[in-house]
């Protein structure tokens, strides 16, 4: 198999900014950051490299929860990583990505946020079932696909924000 990618931590400063939201010491931060497992393949033939929680989580049907990685990934510039929830969870309790499918490019690696990959998920069970997820438990998973581009693509735009920035 050919080598596209290497998974890394953001920097302890940008995790920390981007876990704000939690309201936690930076002693606990810092030790959550220790703690943090970067993906892999679980088995030779797995297409998936599993991304696991820095978070333990509770979700009822129809709560969402944003997740900080705490990282992130350089990419071979013809390909990019597809996130998708884990075939288990998504087929036990509907857990979906609220972008259906995370899409991050080559050049997210360079953002101003250092390419922090982030997910986030619903519970949309129908059958009123809650999720429960340990930090350290794999969530979701990253496929790596190579793409390519029209004969008359003209794109010249450079990145510079996080997500979201390459539409404004």
């Amino acid at each position: 198999m050919k080598a596209v990618a290497k998974f890394e931590k953001v920097s302890f400063e940008q995790f920390k900014k981007d876990f704000a939201d939690f309201n936690m010491s930076d002693e606990d931060i810092c030790k959550i950051y220790e703690n943090i497992k970067l993906p892999h393949r679980a088995t030779v033939y797995s297409a998936g490299y599993d991304i696991y929680s820095t978070l333990n989580f509770t979700l009822k049907p129809g709560e969402t929860i944003k997740i900080p990685t705490g990282i992130r990934c350089r990419i071979n510039e013809d390909y990019a990583l597809f996130i998708f929830p884990r075939s288990g969870l998504g087929f036990k309790y509907r857990l979906q990505l609220n972008n259906t499918v995370g899409v991050v490019d080559s050049d997210y690696y360079g953002a101003d946020n250092e390419g922090h990959i982030f997910v986030k998920i619903t519970n949309d069970s129908n059958e009123n079932k809650t999720v429960d997820i340990k930090e350290g438990d794999a969530f979701s998973q990253g496929i790596f696909l190579q793409y390519g581009v029209t004969e008359d693509d003209d794109a010249s735009g450079i990145r510079s924000g996080g997500l979201g920035s390459t539409s404004k």
